[in-house]
């Protein structure tokens, strides 16, 4: 029996899974999914459902060291302060960096960038979850004016045609996998199409994988979006209002990619795949496209 159950939140993958981790009399503790939260609904995945195992005090570093030796923290603070005074002393500021984790709160956050930033005086710090996000900020600053996910978990439910670029959700995402596979159960009639060079398990749930050379994404975007205009699947009038370099686009698109065949030769694709997924996704008003990492979905709405 628990005597303590607290709601968290899985840390491993980004679909931010809710977790019921309770705490036995033993110290041991129990990992549960929230039927409650709107990420999972209970389901975890094997990582999720392990997280009462890493709680243990087991090959964790539990006192500081230097060079192996046991030290209290008086001496290490100070050992690591004076080594930053020494090298910034005699290479100035830029001559340290910080190399944080994507798991700290906001909050530790402002207090690594402060330290950095307003007292070293150095803008050298970075953090594994920009690394990872940073093509995707660039993007989304580009396309929407703001770094902003314009998508839910729900969109890929309710989508008819769902476009998984470069992105093994069986394997990544396996809660949120899950979730679409029960949707496409439920509506067989639902088209799923993955983009990916190799043929990943997410691709076993696809009605069209199309593995493209690596590299050549563009000019696969580029002959869909010369597609839909020859065939007058645009919105002119949004883009006119809401779109700028929207002409330029769509020179590029159909100087790079003109036609059917010359997209297929570019990617390496047979032009069967081409057509089929040109022609589903202009024949489908309710599509969704989500690339790596399923952190970003993006709605397309009916031309």
């Amino acid at each position: 029996m628990s005597n303590l159950t607290t709601k968290t939140t899985c840390p491993y993958c980004g679909v931010g899974c809710g977790v019921l981790a309770s705490r036995a009399e033993d110290g041991s503790v129990q990992i549960k999914g929230d039927p409650d939260h709107p990420a999972n609904f209970g389901r975890l995945c094997s990582k999720g459902s392990a997280l009462g195992e890493t709680v243990g005090l087991e090959g964790r570093l539990l006192h500081p060291e230097i060079g192996g030796r046991k030290v209290g923290w008086d001496e290490a603070l100070d050992t690591v302060a004076s080594r930053f005074m020494q090298t910034i002393a005699e290479h100035g500021p830029d001559s340290v960096a910080f190399y944080v984790s994507g798991q700290l709160l906001t909050e530790d956050y402002y207090v690594a960038n402060k330290l950095m930033k307003g007292f070293i005086g150095s803008g050298n710090i970075d953090t594994n979850s920009r690394l990872c996000m940073s093509s995707s900020v660039a993007g989304h600053k580009r396309a929407f004016g703001e770094d902003i996910v314009p998508g839910c978990y729900e969109d890929l439910e309710l989508a008819d045609l769902l476009v998984l670029v470069g992105s093994n959700t069986a394997w990544c995402h396996p809660v949120l996998y899950r979730r679409i596979a029960k949707a496409k159960e439920d509506r067989p009639g639902m088209k799923i199409v993955v983009i990916d060079p190799r043929r990943t398990a997410a691709s076993e749930l696809a009605d069209l994988h199309l593995p493209l050379k690596p590299g050549s994404d563009v000019a696969l975007f580029n002959g869909l979006l010369h597609h839909l205009r020859r065939n007058d699947r645009l919105d002119f009038d949004f883009m006119e209002n809401h779109v700028s370099g929207f002409a330029q686009a769509l020179a590029l698109a159909a100087g790079s990619s003109p036609s059917i065949p010359a997209t297929a030769s570019a990617c390496g694709l047979d032009e069967g795949g081409v057509a089929q997924f040109f022609q589903w996704f202009q024949g489908t008003d309710t599509k969704l496209s989500a690339n790596s990492g399923m952190r970003r979905i993006w709605p397309v709405v009916p031309a």
